[in-house]
């Protein structure tokens, strides 16, 4: 079998194995060395949505193998929940214990940058967010990395890690000045210490946009009906013959 590693090989494996690890009997397989295997490597399938939302989404995905019957009966659905319970909750566990995570700033105003983040080795990027220009970086613990942030019209700036559990790295870069006039700007093109504005961009950008659109639509459609009464009562009026005032 030939094996079809992607870039951050390390990290699918580590999360495959806290899940089969925490398994009933996963990780006996005779098939499968503990339990987990290379999917492309097992059978290759085109098109598929867990690399194309690796690729363009960042999004780490995998794929479980908990039954050999794709269609379990009811009664055995409590076996398989028992099976997987532990797995389940240790692969979030996981999830939220190790990594990466921060955010880039501008040293000049100190707004925040959507830049990147690469890590030396790994041949993969991670955007950060547009509006407050925070990230997160899976990586497998145990290990030493070194972090670098970038941003077009600022020079990238790097900082080594020694990763156990989840660390922070937040970033601070300085404009370069031959490229300042063509930066980029972030959504929220504001100081860090405006925490007014933060707030109130967050509020627009959350489930209460949801909210003023239906009240925009209300609005707009009592305006109509108002607007359509006053037609009706007006074209009314013309039709009824005058009538003198008596003072």
């Amino acid at each position: 079998r030939y094996y079809y590693g992607c870039p951050d090989d390390e990290a699918f494996q580590f999360l495959a194995s806290v899940y089969s690890r925490s398994h009933y009997n996963m990780s006996l397989s005779t098939e499968f060395q503990g339990g987990i295997i290379n999917g492309a490597s097992w059978y290759p399938i085109y098109g598929g949505m867990q690399d194309w939302n690796y690729i363009y989404g960042g999004c780490f995905e995998l794929t479980l193998e908990i039954s050999d019957d794709k269609w379990p009966s009811a009664e055995e659905l409590p076996t398989i929940w028992e099976y997987n319970k532990m797995s389940m909750l240790n692969l979030v566990a996981s999830l939220v214990k190790t990594g990466v995570r921060g955010r880039i700033f501008s040293s000049d105003s100190g707004r925040p940058l959507p830049g990147s983040i690469t890590i030396k080795g790994i041949n993969y990027t991670v955007n950060a967010g547009r509006a407050f220009a925070d990230y997160y970086r899976l990586l497998t613990p145990g290990k030493r990395y070194e972090v670098m942030a970038s941003m077009p019209g600022y020079k990238p700036k790097s900082t080594s890690i020694w990763l156990e559990e989840t660390a922070t790295a937040d970033f601070i870069l300085d404009p370069d000045s031959a490229l300042e006039d063509n930066t980029p700007r972030s959504i929220c093109d504001c100081s860090c210490d405006s925490k007014a504005k933060l707030v109130l961009l967050e509020f627009l950008l959350g489930f209460h946009m949801e909210v003023c659109f239906v009240l925009i639509v209300i609005g707009a459609l009592l305006c109509f009906l108002l607007k359509r009464r006053q037609k009706f009562t007006l074209g009314k009026h013309k039709q009824s013959p005058k009538r003198s005032v008596v003072v």
